[in-house]
C-alpha cells in the first residue's frame, strides 16, 4: 500500500479483494500454461515432423523463445497468486485482533479517535466509608500509561488507605480496561503494517523488466522470485500441511483442497509437499522433481568433498529423470540432510497391485555407487515383477543413515530408520488405489535390520504381506513369526559364500569364523571352525540366523557366489541377489514373491 496503514483502513480492508485478484492472476497463468503446452505440442512438433529446411530451423527456434515467454509468465503470475493470497491470509489475524479490540471499546461505552487513542466516560467510585465519588473520564493512546501510579496504590507505592483513590485523587476503573484495548488496537496495526511492507517488497520484485525476450538469466531469476516469495508468504503455506497427523490425513487433507490450491504448494513450497508421505506419486514426482534443481544449486555453493558426492549424485538421477526408462521412474524423496536422501519408485507405486519397497544397508549413502547399483536393484526388481504380474512396482527408500564402515555393530541406525520407514510405507497404503494391494517389504544387509526393527514395531510395518530378507547379519529377532506377518510370509535370501550372513555373534565365533574363512575359504570351513570353538552355528550377530530351521522364515535358492578367500570373491557374493545376470535364480524368485506367486519360488534347504 502506498500510504500509511491506519486502523480505520484495517478495520474496512476486504481481504476478499486479494484473493479475487490472485484468481485473476491465476487465470493469466493457466493460460499461459495451456498456451505453451499448445505451442509445444502441437506447433513445434508439427513442424519438425512436416519440415526440413533452415526457414523450418529458425521458425522453430522462435517457436522456442514463445515457449519461454509463456513458461515465464505461467510461473510469475502464479508466484503473484500466491502472495496475495498470503498477503490475505497474514492480514486476517490482526484484523480479527482489532476487530474484537473495536467490539469492546463499544460494549464499554467507549470512543476510538482516528490516531488510536481511547476516551473513557467518568466513573462513580466508593471509598471505605462507603461514599461516592466521581472518577474522571479520560483518554489512553496505545502503548503508553497516563496513571501516574496503579490503581488503588497511593504515592509511595504502598497500599492507599482508599483503594479508590491514587494520590488521594479518585482512580476511574475504566482507565485500565480503555489502556488495554488501546494497546491492543495499536499492536494490530504495527502487525499489519509489518506484514503489508513485507509483501509489498515481495511483489515488487516480481515485475518483469521490459522487453520480450526471456533469457537464461531472466529465467534464472524466477528461482530468485519463487524463493522471495516463499520467505514472504512460507509461513502462510506451512501453517496449513498437517505435519503431525498420520499419512491417511495427509491424504484427506490434500484432496481436500482445490486445484489451485495445490498448484500453489507445488509452485511455492515442493520440498513441502515432495517429502511428505500420504501425498500421492505423481504429486510427489511433481515436487520434487521442481525442488531438485534447487537443491543441486544449494549444494554446489556448499562446497566440500560431502556436498561435492551428493551433488554428483543428484545431477545423475536428474539426468535418468530428463531420460527414458522402463519402468517409468517417480521420485519420491530427496533430500541432503545426513548422508542423503533418496527415494525411486519404478513404476507407479499407486497404481500398481504390487508394490515393493526396498532398504539398502551397510555403505548406502547418496552418491555414484547408489544411482548406479543401489537403484538398478529396484529397476532390475521392477522388471522382474512386471514379468509375473504387469501391475507392479518397485521402491528403492534411502530415508535414513545406512550406517556407514565402523558403525555396522551398531543397532542404533536400524532403530533411527524403522519409524520412517513405517511412516512411508503408512503412506503407500493411503494412496494406493487398489482395494487390497500385495506389498512387500525387503531388506538388504544392514538394511534387513531395519525392516525387522519396523516389523517389530506395535502394529508392524503398515499394510505389508510379505517381508523378504536378503544378506542378512539377523533382524534381532529369534524366530521370523516375530515380524509380524506369519513365518509363511518372511523370505530369506543367503548365500553360503556371502560373509555378512555368517557375522559371529561374540568373540569366539568372530576367531573360529576368521580362521573358517581362512582355512576353508568359505561356509564350511566357518561351520567346521565353530565346531571346533563350540560356537552356536545358528547365530548371528544380531540374532537367530534367518536362514536357520530355528528361524523358521522360507528359504529360497540363491547362487553361492564365489567364494571370498580362496577364488577372490571378497564381498561379491553379498551384492549379487537382485543382478538377474549375476544371480538369475535369486532375481527370479524375489520377482516372483514380488508379483504375488510366491508359491513359485525355488526353496533351499535350511542351514
Amino acid at each position: 500500500m502506498t500510504e500509511t496503514l491506519t486502523w480505520q483502513m484495517l478495520r474496512d480492508l476486504r481481504t476478499s479483494e486479494f484473493t479475487q485478484a490472485g484468481d485473476k492472476w491465476h487465470e493469466v497463468s493457466s493460460r499461459s500454461a495451456s498456451d505453451r503446452g499448445r505451442v509445444d505440442g502441437a506447433m513445434s512438433a508439427k513442424l519438425r515432423e512436416t519440415q526440413e529446411s533452415d526457414a523450418a530451423e529458425a521458425a522453430l527456434g522462435r517457436l522456442r523463445r514463445l515457449s519461454r515467454n509463456f513458461q515465464y509468465v505461467h510461473t510469475e503470475c502464479g508466484l503473484i497468486r500466491t502472495a496475495l493470497n498470503g498477503l490475505a491470509g497474514d492480514l486476517a489475524e490482526p484484523q480479527k485482533q482489532l476487530k474484537q479490540a473495536l467490539a469492546d471499546a463499544a460494549s464499554l461505552n467507549f470512543t476510538v479517535h482516528e490516531d488510536g487513542s481511547v476516551s473513557y466516560p467518568a466513573a462513580k467510585v466508593e471509598d471505605l466509608t462507603g461514599a461516592k465519588q466521581e472518577a474522571p473520564g479520560g483518554s489512553s493512546r496505545g502503548s503508553s500509561r497516563l496513571l501516574l501510579d496503579p490503581p488503588g496504590l497511593g504515592p509511595t507505592g504502598q497500599p492507599s488507605l482508599y483503594p479508590g483513590y491514587s494520590r488521594f485523587k479518585p482512580v476511574n476503573p475504566n482507565a485500565e480496561k480503555a489502556q488495554d484495548v488501546a494497546d491492543r488496537i495499536a499492536g494490530a496495526v504495527r502487525s499489519a503494517r509489518e506484514i503489508d511492507a513485507r509483501y509489498a517488497k515481495t511483489l515488487n520484485g516480481l515485475r518483469a523488466e521490459k522487453g520480450l525476450d526471456v533469457t537464461a538469466a531472466t529465467l534464472k531469476d524466477v528461482a530468485r522470485d519463487t524463493a522471495d516469495v516463499r520467505s514472504t508468504a512460507g509461513m502462510h503455506l506451512a501453517e496449513g500441511i498437517p505435519q503431525d497427523k498420520d499419512p491417511a490425513d495427509r491424504k484427506k487433507w490434500w484432496d481436500g483442497l482445490t486445484d489451485e490450491q495445490q498448484q500453489e504448494y507445488l509452485k511455492v513450497a515442493p520440498d513441502l509437499i515432495g517429502d511428505l508421505d500420504g501425498i500421492p506419486a505423481v504429486v510427489r514426482d511433481e515436487a520434487n522433481r521442481s525442488y531438485l534443481p534447487v537443491l543441486i544449486d544449494d549444494l554446489a555453493r556448499q562446497g566440500g568433498d560431502e556436498a561435492q558426492t551428493k551433488l554428483n549424485a543428484l545431477r545423475m538421477i536428474q539426468d535418468k529423470l530428463s531420460g527414458s526408462s522402463h519402468p517409468p521412474m517417480y521420485l519420491l524423496g530427496i533430500g541432503d540432510e545426513g548422508n542423503g536422501r533418496a527415494i525411486v519408485s519404478y513404476g507407479n507405486p499407486d497404481t500398481s497391485r504390487n508394490v515393493s519397497a526396498y532398504v539398502p544397508g551397510l555403505g548406502t549413502k547418496l552418491d555414484k555407487d547408489f544411482v548406479d547399483g543401489t537403484m538398478k536393484r529396484a529397476q532390475d526388481t521392477a522388471i522382474g515383477a512386471r514379468r509375473v504380474d504387469p501391475s507392479s512396482a518397485s521402491i528403492i527408500w534411502l530415508g535414513y543413515d545406512a550406517p556407514q564402515s565402523g558403525d555396522v555393530m551398531s543397532k542404533g541406525d536400524a532403530q533411527r530408520g524403522a519409524p520412517a520407514y513405517n511412516e512411508f510405507m503408512a503412506g503407500l497404503s493411503a494412496t494406493n488405489a487398489n482395494e487390497a494391494p500385495h506389498v512387500t517389504a525387503i531388506g538388504h544387509s544392514y538394511g534387513s535390520l531395519t525392516v525387522g526393527t519396523a516389523a517389530k514395531e506395535s502394529g508392524g510395518i503398515p499394510g505389508v504381506d510379505d517381508v523378504i530378507l536378503l544378506g542378512s547379519p539377523g533382524v534381532d529377532a529369534q524366530k521370523a513369526t516375530e515380524l509380524g506377518v506369519g513365518k509363511e510370509h518372511v523370505f530369506v535370501g543367503a548365500a553360503d559364500n556371502d560373509p555378512v550372513t555368517h557375522l559371529p555373534t561374540k568373540a569366539e565365533s568372530y576367531l573360529g569364523s576368521s580362521v573358517g574363512w581362512v582355512l576353508g575359504g568359505g561356509p564350511e570351513g566357518v561351520r567346521t571352525a565353530n565346531d571346533l570353538f563350540d560356537v552356536g552355528n545358528d547365530d548371528v550377530y544380531f540374532g537367530k540366523d534367518p536362514a536357520s530351521e530355528a528361524f523358521g522364515a522360507q528359504r529360497f535358492e540363491v547362487d553361492d557366489g564365489p567364494r571370498m578367500v580362496l577364488e577372490g570373491g571378497q564381498f561379491k557374493a553379498h551384492s549379487q541377489y537382485f543382478d538377474p545376470e549375476k544371480d538369475r535364480v535369486s532375481a527370479t524368485n524375489i520377482a516372483r514373491i514380488v508379483g504375488g506367486r510366491s508359491e513359485d519360488i525355488v526353496r533351499e534347504d535350511y542351514r
